[in-house]
């Protein structure tokens, strides 16, 4: 069993189609995708339109949900241009789309914790901040109850395994379109990537264990970052350049 694992892809569909076209290059047939794909000031119609037609398994992110649970004029900055460049056949199919899966009964999937799409589960913010790896007790935590061996989720951008106690494996495969943002919740903090490189994870089950991969793979990040910059995020088009906010 073999395959790959996008996420948060954010609107940015030079990325995504350099990562499918780097995915089919391997021979990798299956896809799965865990949310946040439109949102962004970038391109959200190509983007919707590729992974509508996209034989995968989906899970709806957060930014997902913020296109269709509220008017445009309480969306944010990010969700706003995405959603004025959609048409209803994308806001009918993303409602379609599931919090969680489990995908062919040996994988759970979710956006960012099991419960919740907006809550970190591998990384903890303090309040200086600092955003830290959570420990042990708090991933296992949340993680109770979910009997698949591969539990998935994105939501932090941050590409990042780590093995329970019990022998399952939680993989985040890092966000194929956004290297790095600004939150405010739960308190203001900065997430960087490092490179600006489109990110995503392949999973594969062997001898009875699953083996993961993480990729990063160039493309004209510098056609985005332009992008991000006429349509006035200047922190959005930073990190595109550079992987870094600037």
């Amino acid at each position: 069993m073999r395959f790959a694992a996008i996420a948060d892809v954010h609107g940015n569909y030079l990325a995504l189609e350099a990562v499918l076209a780097d995915i089919r290059a391997l021979g990798i047939g299956e896809i799965v995708n865990l949310g946040d794909m439109a949102s962004g000031p970038l391109d959200a119609r190509r983007t919707m339109d590729a992974l509508m037609a996209l034989d995968a398994v989906h899970v709806l992110g957060n930014h997902d949900r913020y296109l269709i649970d509220r008017p445009p004029e309480k969306m944010g900055s990010w969700d706003q241009p995405a959603h004025a460049q959609l048409e209803e056949r994308h806001l009918d199919w993303l409602r379609a789309v599931p919090k969680t899966a489990v995908f062919r009964d040996r994988v759970f999937l979710c956006h960012a914790s099991p419960e919740h799409d907006e809550v970190y589960w591998l990384e903890t913010v303090l309040p200086d901040g600092t955003v830290r790896m959570s420990s042990l007790d708090e991933i296992e935590e949340r993680a109770r109850g979910i009997a698949q061996s591969l539990i998935l989720c994105a939501h932090t951008h941050l590409a990042r395994s780590v093995r329970l106690r019990d022998g399952r494996l939680i993989v985040n495969p890092g966000s194929v379109g956004s290297p790095g943002y600004r939150d405010v919740h739960p308190f203001p903090h900065v997430v960087e990537a490092g490179t600006p490189d489109a990110r995503y994870a392949i999973l594969e089950l062997a001898d009875g264990a699953w083996r993961v991969t993480f990729r990063h793979v160039p493309y004209d990040h510098e056609a985005m970052a332009a992008l991000a910059q006429r349509n006035g995020q200047a922190e959005l088009a930073s990190a595109l350049a550079t992987g870094w906010i600037r």
